[in-house]
């Protein structure tokens, strides 16, 4: 059906003015190209939109129901231009981002409270998942962004581009109440009980695995791994359980559970980093305004 915005212009015109030599005084048009117009219209509908008699113009009840819908449609296309230049500032549209869980309690709160403030017609498609995954789902271009931790494996380096976002050191958490320990101050690893150490699997992030593992190794002491887990958040509840003690980012101590501790460590530990990769052939506005604020957003330490 090709139905021409002019066409329901034209017929909005003579509803409204009820009178074909009116309604062509309003279009700035003889009358008998408008006539023909709303002919065209009606013989494209297959119904008769107006009862036309001695006595004046009418709307028929298939023109009362056209009537309303023209109009909605008319006032929708005025605001095209505006929609797709909108679209193309990166002020609307759909953004897809994962996320590890630790960013859950440091980088993320504050920066989507920001993002939301500036863009708030952008949905946000969240997912939480490990860098393994993330680092996948950008290959596949099934997410726009990820906040994983890095390094990039050289083959991903060749299609992603990756912005450092955070770094913070590794702090204990351990089961509360642990006897022989000072209450206050930092820990050595050398002056803890033999606790199993629960840690996540090393394929999930070799780099984070091997830098917890590093730790226990440069203080002379070979951990009993015990229970694995996935999540950051059911690492921490199996310490609150009493299964064993972890190291964890430091932004993990925001995750209050009942019968956590979180200590600070006097053994050096390396700094843990979280960034932001995305792929480095999506040309999607969107993107690009959300790169724009999260590099303002990181130069005002805003997210720290």
């Amino acid at each position: 059906m090709n139905l021409e915005l002019r066409q329901l212009r034209y017929f909005v015109t003579v509803a409204e003015e009820l009178h074909f030599g009116k309604a062509a005084l309003r279009l700035h048009m003889t009358q008998p190209p408008l006539s023909q117009t709303i002919q065209a219209l009606e013989e494209l509908l297959g119904a008769a939109l107006f009862e036309r008699n001695r006595r004046g113009v009418a709307l028929t009840p298939a023109g009362l129901a056209l009537l309303p819908e023209a109009r909605r449609m008319l006032a929708q296309s005025l605001e095209l231009p505006q929609l797709v230049q909108r679209a193309a500032a990166g002020e609307v549209g759909r953004l897809t981002l994962a996320f590890v869980s630790s960013a859950d309690y440091s980088v993320l709160p504050p920066f989507l409270r920001a993002y939301r403030a500036a863009y708030p017609q952008v949905q946000i498609t969240l997912q939480e998942a490990t860098s393994d995954l993330q680092l996948d789902d950008l290959l596949q271009n099934r997410i726009d962004a990820g906040l994983l931790i890095p390094p990039l494996p050289d083959k991903a380096k060749l299609e992603l581009d990756y912005l450092p976002v955070l770094n913070e050191p590794l702090v204990l958490a351990l089961p509360a109440g642990l006897p022989a320990l000072k209450r206050t101050g930092k820990l050595a690893l050398a002056a803890l009980p033999p606790l199993p150490l629960i840690v996540f699997p090393r394929a999930i992030s070799p780099p984070l695995y091997d830098a917890i593992l590093s730790v226990f190794r440069d203080a002379g002491i070979t951990p009993e791994i015990g229970q694995q887990a996935i999540q950051m958040q059911t690492i921490v509840s199996l310490v609150s359980a009493g299964m064993g003690m972890a190291l964890v980012p430091q932004s993990v101590s925001n995750l209050m559970r009942p019968g956590v501790e979180y200590r600070a460590l006097s053994d050096a530990t390396p700094l843990v980093e979280t960034g932001l990769a995305w792929r480095r052939d999506n040309a999607s506005p969107v993107l690009r305004g959300f790169l724009e604020l999260l590099r303002k957003e990181i130069g005002k330490n805003a997210l720290c």
